[in-house]
């Protein structure tokens, strides 16, 4: 296995799994994190719910980059998740094998309200985790990418005032 990213090296509050780059792995990925959000005090169900849905989104383009067939991509390798917990924060990282990925060269798609977005499949999976984590990161790695996602707990709002 290789050397994760300074920022992500396991500490005695990360759980670290390899998985087979399947799709039915991805709900294993979304169990793990959600048992990790639960016994973290400051996170509720919701936002455990934000943890699972992004892993998810993480994990299947971790998987979908390894299979597909282009320069650098090893089906083989197994994906990483890391979820490591501390400072009232759960950061995630995702690494792939897939070749290596450059967020800037996503194509944009028109809004999900324009009729013409039902000619595009996918592409929601990086808007979605970027509006769900409080931060994120596309750290480039050996044949791949990994994606680093930080949540603090969902911030209370007072509806009486609104």
């Amino acid at each position: 296995m290789e050397e994760p990213a300074a920022d992500t090296v396991p500490s005695a509050e990360t759980v670290e799994l390899e998985l087979p780059a399947r799709p039915e792995v991805v709900s294993v990925a979304r169990l793990v994190v959600g048992a990790v959000a639960a016994v973290e005090p400051l996170f509720d169900e919701e936002r455990g719910a934000d943890l699972r849905l992004a892993v998810s989104e993480a994990c299947t383009n971790a998987i979908q980059a390894q299979l597909a067939d282009h320069p650098g991509a090893d089906p083989t390798a197994p994906i990483v998740l890391r979820c490591s917990v501390g400072d009232g924060r759960i950061r995630l990282a995702v690494q792939d094998h897939g070749g290596g990925f450059d967020p800037e060269g996503l194509q944009a798609h028109p809004e999900v309200t324009d009729p013409a977005r039902l000619e595009h499949e996918g592409g929601l999976g990086i808007p979605l985790i970027r509006l769900l984590a409080d931060e994120l990161e596309f750290q480039p790695t050996p044949g791949g990418t990994t994606v680093v996602m930080t949540f603090g707990p969902r911030v209370a709002v007072d509806r009486s005032v609104v």
